[in-house]
């Protein structure tokens, strides 16, 4: 069974590779089911039954030629291969390969489609920059256009053509002479999340380190964004919350090291509560909300917990962790720098600070070495003011 799989291994590669054309795609889908039933027959894994492989081509051209499998006395499909071999076969396709062999047959359009064959791949791509709060926005984009969709319905033909009128008209502008899908994606499918990602369709809440290319005024931060992929340059579009009045900032050409899911569910202009001031001690490396004034949406700050004044900064005499407050320390600033330090009160801190030097929000301690080696992996080449 190990050697069956082996040996069309290639073939499956081969076989995930999108083709231009689809007589090429239809070629290679016929190919790999060939050589599942040479394999079955030189292996003789279905014992003495004797068994044939035939595809049959429709007739009609209406949108390309379609693979049938034929059931008949005596023959054997690539469905019946045992269902772990099948799935495993189906686990190695790439998401483009899993797109393609969706148009073999109606069974294996239901496989190639099921959640548990693209979870797999929803994790593996998007895992890192897809958290909670973008799973939420997507339940909530599924439940408005259903809704739509049922008013719609209740009024009737005029209703529908007045609902979305403007969206078939853009689609006209896209789509010119594509014939409507026999077999449309379900709406609520892991797989239908995947490809609007993919193809950029679905803007989802994330967060971005040193925001706005890196601008002196952010470095060392992470703020909260709605971002877009795009698939041609291999980077995110994000779409910054307002300062006050002030216009949306975006930015494009963001890539994929100075992103990350929000680590907890607050938003950008909500104060996080935060946990564990009491077990801080010096050298903890934290991050903590900071706001330049009122209107100003929250991002996050990378710091480290340091001494107070009065500390010998020795181990064995050290009582920072006792003291009533807690020392932060951001040190990718100068010395004399007014950011370089500030004190919050460790037993009852909610947000602290003026107008001058801005207002700092919750803290969270960074437990994860992860976390804390992409903190210093963007830290700035030179020390700012």
């Amino acid at each position: 069974m190990l050697f069956l799989i082996i040996s069309f291994l290639p073939f499956i590669l081969i076989l995930s590779k999108p083709f231009p054309l689809k007589s090429i795609s239809l070629w290679m889908s016929e190919m790999f089911l060939c050589l599942v039933a040479h394999w079955f027959k030189e292996f003789k894994l279905i014992g003495s039954q004797s068994f044939g492989l035939s595809i049959r081509m429709s007739g009609k051209k209406k949108a390309g030629a379609r693979v049938e499998n034929v059931e008949e006395s005596g023959e054997v499909s690539v469905l019946d291969l045992p269902e772990l071999v099948l799935d495993s076969i189906l686990g190695k396709l790439s998401p483009a390969g899993l797109s393609t062999m969706a148009g073999v047959c109606k069974s294996l359009r239901e496989r190639c489609r099921s959640d548990h064959v693209w979870e797999m791949h929803m994790k593996r791509k998007w895992g890192r920059v897809i958290g909670a709060a973008a799973h939420r926005e997507w339940q909530a984009y599924l439940a408005l256009k259903n809704e739509s969709l049922s008013k719609a319905k209740d009024q009737g033909f005029l209703g529908s053509l007045s609902c979305f009128w403007p969206l078939c008209w853009v689609k006209s502008r896209f789509d010119f002479g594509a014939k409507p899908l026999m077999n449309p994606l379900p709406d609520d499918s892991i797989m239908s999340w995947y490809l609007s990602i993919e193809k950029g369709k679905f803007w989802f809440p994330a967060q971005v380190y040193n925001r706005e290319h890196g601008h002196v005024g952010f470095m060392l931060s992470c703020y909260d964004a709605q971002v877009c992929y795009d698939c041609h340059t291999d980077t995110f579009t994000a779409r910054y919350p307002p300062h006050g009045r002030r216009t949306i900032p975006s930015e494009g050409g963001v890539q994929w090291e100075r992103l990350r899911a929000p680590p907890v569910d607050t938003t950008a202009h909500e104060l996080h509560i935060s946990d564990y001031l009491n077990e801080l001690r010096p050298g903890d490396h934290i991050e903590i909300q900071w706001r330049r004034n009122k209107e100003f949406p929250y991002g996050w700050w990378y710091g480290v917990v340091g001494h107070m004044e009065s500390c010998n900064q020795t181990a064995n005499h050290c009582q920072c962790h006792n003291s009533d407050t807690i020392t932060l320390e951001f040190n990718q600033y100068s010395a004399d720098s007014r950011w370089r330090r500030t004190i919050i009160d460790r037993n009852n801190h909610l947000e602290e600070g003026n107008e001058t030097e801005g207002f700092y929000g919750g803290v969270r301690k960074l437990n994860s070495k992860d976390e804390i080696a992409i903190w210093k992996q963007l830290w700035p080449p030179e020390v700012l003011e």
